[in-house]
Formats: structure tokens, C-alpha cells, sequence
């Protein structure tokens, strides 16, 4: 990547996930959603800690926060902050003033979602305590969310932590990923989709936008009911 900060309203496509050891094939993406304005203001939210060359730290300060109670329409400009980028759009699922939390745009499987700190943390040991809180609570809602959008009851929470480990963006996150078809243990096939090998499809944005709002819906409801001890 060039050392010059990417412009704040500038989509820049998001290096392949820590699970793909090699390079994934692209697909044709559709026209990104319409803005509900004619024109679109954006806001830029700015961590204490950034890499401008870190592509989770330029998400991080392209969509500003919201409160997941009540996350907003998927025309907002708190989502879309720039409906005229040509590189594949970004798909928040969950955006506080210390989290983010997007769609993987190569996913493993239907409703792989990544968690991270806004901050810029390359590893879990350099995450604060109140930020390692706050992870491990929305840990456990947007599992619950992607759960019920994706209607798959099993999924992995997986976090790497340097290149040896397989870490391929250098700040720290989570992943989310549901599992619907890890019958036959013995197969290669059950191996390669466990460990992140073999073809991997870039997400569809028409796609993304729908799955998208399903899951920030059900994150609301999560967040809404934890005052009930709302449980999956």
C-alpha cells in the first residue's frame, strides 16, 4: 500500500481474510445501494491510535458511530458514505465508538462477520482492558445475531495474532463464521473449509446490503433484550 492516507470517502478493497492462504478468485460486483439523499455528507470518527495504511483503521474512521439499539436505515449516510466508490463497498453490521464489526467481502461462509477495535491493536495482547470488555460482549451478540439472520445454529469464533499464525491484516479481530455443513470429520472437505483453503467467492454487494440489515436487526434486538438476560 502507498505510505499516503486513503481519502476518507475512498473505498479501498480489503486485503483476503486470515483464513485464505493464497489468492482468492473476484466476481463482477452489482451497483452499490442508492443513497437516500442527493448528497452525502461523511463523518469521519478518528481513534486515538491509527494506521494509515491499515485498511481496518481507514473503515474504522470512514463510518462513525451508532448506537445498536437502533441502527439506521441501510440508505444512511452513517452506512454509505459514498455511494460513487468503484472497489466493493464496506457492509457494518455494528459500529460503536470503541468497536466496529463488517462483513468479510471474502467469506467462508454466509454471514462471516469481522470484530475489531477502532483503535489500531495488531495484536490481542496490545487491546486495553476496556476494549477487551467491550470485544468479548459483542462476541457473544453478534454470534447470536449471525446465528439467527443466517438460521445456522453452529459457528467458530476464531483471532490470529501474527503472520505465523496466519494473521494477514494487522489489527486485531475476530472472526464470526457460521458453520452449516461440517457433517463428514474425515473428509477433505470438512479440512479445507475449517482451516480457509480452497475457492472462495468475493460477497455479492446486492447480497451483502440484504444480509447486512438482517444481522444489524438482530444485533438490535440482542442488544435491546441483554436488559431481559436475553439469551441464543
Amino acid at each position: 500500500m502507498s505510505s499516503k492516507p486513503p481519502s476518507p470517502t475512498t473505498q479501498i478493497p480489503l486485503p483476503s481474510s486470515d483464513f485464505d492462504p493464497g489468492p482468492s478468485p473476484s466476481s463482477s460486483s452489482s451497483s452499490p445501494p442508492p443513497s437516500n439523499t442527493t448528497t452525502t455528507t461523511t463523518t469521519t470518527t478518528t481513534a486515538p491510535n491509527t494506521d494509515p495504511d491499515c485498511p481496518f483503521c481507514h473503515i474504522a474512521a470512514t463510518y462513525p458511530p451508532y448506537d445498536p439499539a437502533q441502527p439506521p436505515p441501510p440508505t444512511s449516510s452513517l452506512l454509505s458514505p459514498d455511494a460513487t466508490f468503484p472497489q466493493p463497498a464496506t457492509f457494518i453490521i455494528l459500529s460503536t465508538p470503541h468497536l466496529i464489526a463488517f462483513l468479510d467481502i471474502m467469506p467462508l461462509s454466509q454471514g462471516h462477520v469481522l470484530l475489531c477495535p477502532r483503535s489500531h491493536r495488531p495484536k490481542l495482547t496490545d487491546v486495553h482492558p476496556s476494549e477487551a470488555a467491550e470485544l468479548g460482549r459483542y462476541l457473544r451478540v453478534l454470534s447470536a445475531a449471525v446465528s439467527k439472520a443466517t438460521g445456522v445454529a453452529d459457528w467458530n469464533v476464531v483471532q490470529n495474532n501474527g503472520a505465523a499464525a496466519a494473521q494477514v491484516v494487522p489489527h486485531m479481530h475476530f472472526h464470526v463464521i457460521p458453520r452449516p455443513e461440517l457433517r463428514d470429520k474425515k473428509s477433505e472437505r470438512f479440512t479445507s473449509t475449517m482451516f480457509g483453503r480452497g475457492q472462495r467467492d468475493e460477497l455479492d454487494e446486492e447480497e451483502g446490503v440484504e444480509l447486512a440489515e438482517r444481522i444489524r436487526r438482530a444485533v438490535a434486538e440482542m442488544v435491546r433484550g441483554d436488559g431481559e438476560g436475553a439469551k441464543l
